[in-house]
């Protein structure tokens, strides 16, 4: 007769507090790693395609530059001067029989993007044959004219570099007369990271510059010639405007102007992606009017009358066949 042994069953232990709260942070740590882990990949794609993606937080927490009292002209220009450029532009001209030279004009830029993109005025880049950057730290790159709209005097440059300072953007829509306004520049198109302080003196105010009516922030900060396309920043160092003007005449001083940085921010990725704001009717060409005999032999061509430059790709001139060279010999008005 064999006798079959019971096995004692073994008593299960209770879960301590201590083996509790080990489980809930391995649990916390691995859910951490995973969100970190996620918000990587989704900030990857977020940036793909020709998107610009531009710093638009507040300069509050997490401020580009550390240890610096909020609010001071100082702290401003410690989170500001490295986003701002100077700009050297080229052109050919054609002088007196025929000989051809080149001129130099300058004015400012502000860096929106870390790799590279900078806006600035469309007047300061318009009929340039080269368009060159200087940064704070003195390096220079040739910059690509990516987009370009003459009825808000804006354009959009790129130069081929990455880990830049970029701007941070502001609110314009919450700026008041009498806030501060602080314009950092290349005034006389020497003199770059010169800052000067003012206020906001009027909102909204009518200009009309080169046949183009703008409304524009006034402001009473020092604008010279060389300032142009150069960045008008708040109290708090965040980009509220791209300054475009400064009223001339002998007796005249305190009267400088900026396009509102909420009007701007619209059509950067138009800009970006196209190379002008679309929506608005639009040829999509240049045309040069050649009427004498010297211009007609700057141009290469036998006979007066107007003719194509440059047609936009994609454009409503391309899609109908226009090109480079062509003679426009009537236009017809169709009404409906």
């Amino acid at each position: 007769v064999s006798l079959k042994k019971k096995k004692k069953k073994k008593e299960k232990k209770p879960v301590t507090k201590g083996a509790l709260m080990g489980f809930i942070a391995i649990g916390c740590v691995a859910s951490l790693l995973f969100g970190i882990l996620g918000g990587v990949i989704a900030s990857g794609i977020s940036k793909g395609g020709s998107s610009v993606v531009y710093e638009s937080a507040s300069t509050g927490e997490g401020n580009q530059s550390e240890n610096v009292e909020a609010g001071t002209v100082s702290s401003v220009v410690k989170n500001t001067a490295d986003s701002v450029v100077e700009i050297r532009t080229e052109s050919v001209q054609t002088g007196n029989f025929l000989s051809q030279y080149v001129t130099q004009g300058a004015g400012s830029g502000v860096i929106i993007s870390q790799d590279g993109y900078i806006l600035t005025n469309n007047h300061v880049i318009a009929n340039t044959s080269k368009v060159t950057v200087t940064l704070k730290n003195e390096q220079k790159h040739e910059a690509k004219i990516i987009g370009r709209d003459s009825a808000t005097d804006i354009a959009l440059l790129k130069i081929e570099t990455t880990g830049l300072s970029a701007a941070v953007m502001g609110d314009s829509s919450q700026i008041s007369v009498g806030d501060t306004a602080i314009a950092v520049g290349n005034p006389l198109g020497q003199l770059g990271g010169t800052v000067t302080k003012g206020i906001i003196s009027a909102l909204d105010r009518e200009i009309t510059i080169n046949g183009s009516t703008m409304s524009l922030l006034q402001t009473d900060a020092s604008i010279n010639p060389g300032n142009s396309g150069g960045g008008l920043f708040n109290g708090k160092g965040e980009l509220v405007g791209v300054v475009v003007a400064k009223s001339s005449g002998a007796d005249i001083e305190g009267l400088g102007f900026a396009i509102p940085i909420n009007k701007i921010k619209p059509l950067i990725q138009d800009l970006a992606s196209v190379g002008y704001v679309q929506g608005r009717p639009a040829l999509g060409a240049t045309m040069v009017n050649v009427s004498d005999a010297q211009a007609a032999l700057q141009y290469g061509v036998t006979q007066l009358g107007v003719y194509v430059v440059s047609v936009n790709e994609g454009s409503g001139a391309a899609k109908a066949g226009l090109q480079k060279g062509d003679m426009v010999q009537a236009i017809a008005v169709s009404y409906t």
